[in-house]
């Protein structure tokens, strides 16, 4: 007769399956959300089974269940699709703690019978999770705009965070190998102590325009912290699910990092994003002001636009009347496509999630890559709030602190519309020559407001 156990491991190698086959998924647009329905469906199996273990205290699984799922409905109703950035970093930041907190519980209740490999991945567990939490709540910070936006730096901060490590490894090895229980402890609360700084410290260098990065590393981190755990309470599941979330993070990383130019060692070491003196060369010319009556003019006798969104168009929530001057260009005979750059936005796929949320078809969503070898056919390209991802500085000015970044070549479309509040820069802090180009023309005001007056001209 099969055994319990048997038959909770062979559920858990179901469970790592689902997993595999939800992330395959995630890669496509058109598949996204059938993966990640199936990785959730994964991850119910692996609780009901992981719940028929022996010795659970049931009272307070239910009680944290019920407080979970209520919060869970609560925030997934009312947060707006603009607020995702700090609820996917607060989602890392759970992640994290409750990493943290599995580490703590297992070392406070067998701390006389642990043996030294447990108490190791104890120690990356917790060092892991308070990085992943402190970190992660910074970044909250930063995206909701209650902290500054700008990196922060201080004085000789790259060695006093390369002290913190050396320390942590240190007291991890002290912490693994000895044998009073009051130096456990003591040693134990430093770990987390030193790991909360680090997570602090490895942040707040990091500009609001590397957010994406920031965030697709630190949901790495989570994946890690919650491995790492897996060890600990040895669970084969959780073991393979940290590692897939780790793994595909850094991959995600790394492609984060290429669509910026930047190396992944920039963002490990933290000082990322933290600017130059340099600002490039200034751009001088003669901004080209245009009304949204002259603009539907233009629009109405195009045949192709691609409409370039970025962060303003978040912020202005314009993605719903964005899709409708979409459709009201096709039916007006016009090839309309959204290009969308990786790091378009505050965290990966940003502007993918928007349009999607506004039912924007995936066949129109273009990568930089595919757009720009079509750029110079393109009658009209509409930035909708992007700017240091549309620079022509990253292509053309070395002196620029974004030359090299693969950008869109919107400057290269015949007519180029620039929807902005106003001149000022993006969060790179440079000028934008896009702006002075004899082929663009600037329509100032709130992206919104503006595609709502274009949309109106469109029906009346």
């Amino acid at each position: 007769m099969t055994s319990l156990p048997l038959i909770i491991e062979l559920t858990y190698i179901f469970s790592a399956i689902l997993f595999i086959i939800g992330i395959k998924m995630l890669g496509s647009m058109v598949t996204a959300r059938r993966g990640n329905m199936i990785s959730s469906v994964g991850m119910l199996i692996a609780i009901a089974a992981t719940l028929c273990n022996s010795g659970l205290h049931f009272k307070f699984i239910i009680i944290g269940i019920v407080v979970g799922t209520i919060i869970g409905i609560v925030t997934a109703k009312t947060v707006a699709m603009t607020s995702m950035p700090e609820m996917v970093a607060l989602f890392n930041g759970s992640g994290g703690i409750a990493s943290l907190f599995v580490g703590w519980a297992e070392f406070h209740t067998k701390t006389n019978t642990i043996p030294s490999s447990v108490l190791l991945a104890i120690v990356l567990t917790v060092t892991i999770g308070g990085i992943t939490f402190s970190g992660s709540i910074i970044a909250f910070g930063k995206l909701a705009e209650k902290l500054p936006g700008k990196p922060i730096l201080l004085p000789g901060q790259n060695v006093f965070n390369a002290i913190l490590v050396l320390v942590v490894l240190v007291i991890g090895c002290l912490f693994c190998f000895s044998t009073s229980y009051i130096a456990h402890y003591q040693l134990f609360i430093a770990i987390i102590v030193i790991a909360l700084i680090l997570g602090v410290l490895g942040v707040i260098p990091i500009g609001g325009a590397d957010m994406p990065v920031v965030i697709s590393l630190l949901n790495s981190y989570s994946g890690l912290a919650a491995c790492a755990a897996g060890f600990v309470i040895l669970n084969k599941v959780l073991i393979v699910s940290g590692a897939l979330v780790g793994a595909s993070g850094i991959i995600l990383t790394s492609v984060m990092c290429k669509a910026m130019n930047r190396s992944l060692t920039n963002v490990l070491f933290s000082g990322f994003g933290a600017g130059t003196k340099t600002k490039g060369k200034e751009s001088h010319g003669e901004v080209k002001p245009i009304s949204t009556d002259d603009a539907y003019l233009i629009l109405e006798a195009a045949t192709s636009v691609v409409i370039t969104p970025g962060y303003g168009m978040a912020v202005a929530q314009a993605q719903h009347i964005v899709n409708e001057l979409g459709q009201l260009l096709e039916e007006n005979g016009c090839e309309v496509k959204y290009a969308i750059h990786p790091v378009a936005g505050r965290m990966p796929g940003h502007m993918n999630v928007l349009l999607a949320e506004a039912n924007v078809s995936y066949d129109q969503l273009v990568e930089p890559d595919d757009v720009n070898p079509i750029m110079e056919t393109v009658d009209i390209c509409m930035v909708i709030g992007a700017n240091d991802v549309v620079n022509p500085s990253a292509r053309n000015d070395e002196s620029s602190p974004i030359y090299g970044m693969p950008i869109i070549n919107v400057d290269k479309a015949k007519t180029v519309f620039v929807l902005k509040r106003s001149m000022a820069s993006g969060f790179a802090g440079i000028t934008n020559p896009l702006f002075y180009g004899e082929n663009t023309r600037m329509l100032f005001g709130d992206a919104k407001a503006s595609v709502s007056a274009l949309v109106g001209e469109f029906k009346t």
